[in-house]
């Protein structure tokens, strides 16, 4: 990826050549499109913008194959994971109608002579969609549909490491028939989306990316009330091991948590808590199956596990993490290494963080895993909540009532048993808090930040009285 003053060049992870060219977009013009879209829009019935939805999701499954291929050709992502995403796209629509009708429907009370009680939504008008590059069509997406069907109009800002595969989702929209305006596309890098989030006539923000970044959002925003953000950002990810005899099935639950999409995603473990007792089997484990994990190209044959990291960049700031985390304190159990010096491919790295008098508390986005050596579960849980991030937590093993005094006590929006820390279900809400966003969940609570209820008391003709603190008879009108 490279970004000037007026293009934006994406290329290929795994190979290094250009994959997609295109200019840099006028933030003005986009948000005056959306806007004279969205009176229109609004007024349309729900169940036009429900049907225009729903012939999007066909429209995507029409065009998998290919968009599955463009994905893991911009990404990196072996083109399994790329198909996954895909189908998260498709799947997405029909969680959102129905999460629409649940969070935001309409509600009616008679209650006699006080009238009718009534509850609707409106939607917020223009919204900015900002994605990032490791799901560049589901996590768009998941902000996207439901802002469409509440009646808002959307500037989708996709990653300028991934523009071709949110130039594909846009035009999947348009071949639907969605009113023109409705979806505006705006290529850009971070003044672009500097210029989005600032602009006047802009309802709201929703972003998914980087603690940083959305922090910035946020302190940019603070003085606007009247707009409305949502934030989905980065994790330092505790996944905690306690009593399990079944060993190699944590070790399994433990690396799809940790290095799946090459540990590309915001829910992804970056650290793993673990009991003394269960330290050595569990270690060699490891080692043996992330000795077995092909690194590779997307369409390799077998498939690999993992790809490549986003871009060079990436891969030396993961390293040289690697190398920090060694030089203060941690022991190598798994070396990063760089397979192909010239292309960011990455192997899983695996350190043992014990010993450090200060981890950082940081997200590291890609293939590293910390790990942290306990001895009760109450220092389990107080190692697990060492963070400013809340995002994802999981607890492998342990019984019933040890998980539920995980559950309770860890600080995190998403808390699983015995599963990894990566891909929540569909009709569930996602989010966190701390690092990781401000308290508004996407997933299945996406329509909740897409539309602002409105209550009204409603009574046909006009019927009231004064009983209180009024004279037994009018006052007598004094005559000049």
């Amino acid at each position: 990826m490279a970004v000037s003053d007026s293009e934006i060049i994406s290329r290929e992870p795994a190979t290094g050549a250009e994959l997609w060219r295109g200019a840099c977009g006028d933030v003005d013009e986009a948000v005056t499109a959306a806007c004279k879209a969205w009176p229109q829009w609004a007024a349309q019935p729900l169940a036009t913008r429900i049907e225009l939805m729903r012939r999007f999701a066909n429209e995507v499954r029409r065009e998998q194959d290919a968009f599955a291929e463009l994905i893991a050709r911009e990404t990196g992502k072996p083109l399994w994971d790329a198909r996954n995403e895909v189908d998260l796209v498709i799947g997405r629509v029909e969680v959102a109608i129905r999460a629409y009708g649940e969070r935001t429907g309409q509600r009616k009370h008679d209650s006699a002579l006080q009238g009718t009680t009534a509850l609707r939504h409106k939607p917020h008008g223009v919204l900015a969609v900002i994605a990032p590059f490791s799901d560049p069509a589901n996590l768009p997406n998941a902000h996207i549909v439901p802002a469409l069907i509440a009646g808002n109009v959307v500037v989708f800002k996709p990653s300028e490491k991934a523009p071709a595969c949110g130039e594909f989702l846009v035009r999947c929209f348009e071949r639907t028939g969605v009113p023109p305006g409705v979806v505006q596309l705006l290529i850009g890098g971070p003044e672009e989306g500097k210029a989005l989030v600032a602009h006047d006539h802009i309802g709201g923000v929703l972003f998914t990316g980087s603690t940083q970044v959305g922090i910035t959002i946020n302190r940019k925003l603070a003085s606007q009330p009247g707009k409305v953000v949502a934030l989905e950002m980065g994790g330092n990810n505790p996944i905690v091991l306690w009593d399990t005899p079944k060993i190699r099935d944590a070790a399994a639950l433990i690396v799809q948590s940790a290095f799946t999409t090459s540990g590309q995603r915001c829910t992804a473990a970056r650290r793993l808590i673990i009991r003394s007792s269960l330290y050595e089997p569990t270690i060699e484990a490891l080692r043996q199956l992330i000795a077995r994990i092909l690194v590779g190209a997307p369409f390799d044959d077998p498939q690999p596990f993992m790809g490549p990291v986003i871009d060079n960049q990436a891969a030396d700031q993961l390293t040289e993490s690697f190398l920090y985390l060694l030089s203060h304190g941690g022991k190598a159990l798994a070396h990063m290494k760089r397979p192909r010096g010239d292309l960011p491919f990455v192997t899983p790295g695996l350190i043992d963080t014990t010993a450090m008098a200060e981890r950082p508390d940081v997200e590291l986005f890609g293939p590293l895993l910390q790990v942290v050596r306990v001895d009760d579960f109450d220092q389990a849980i107080a190692e697990a909540n060492c963070t400013r991030f809340g995002l994802a937590a999981s607890l492998i093993g342990g019984s019933p009532q040890e998980y539920h005094r995980f559950w309770a006590n860890v600080r995190a929006g998403i808390v699983n048993w015995n599963r990894p820390t990566v891909g929540t279900p569909q009709g569930a809400p996602a989010g966190g808090l701390g690092y990781s966003g401000n308290h508004r969940p996407a997933g299945f609570y996406s329509a909740d930040y897409c539309a602002y209820p409105v209550s009204s008391v409603e009574v046909e003709q006009p019927r009231a009285s004064v009983g209180v603190g009024l004279r037994d008879d009018p006052p007598v009108r004094e005559h000049l």
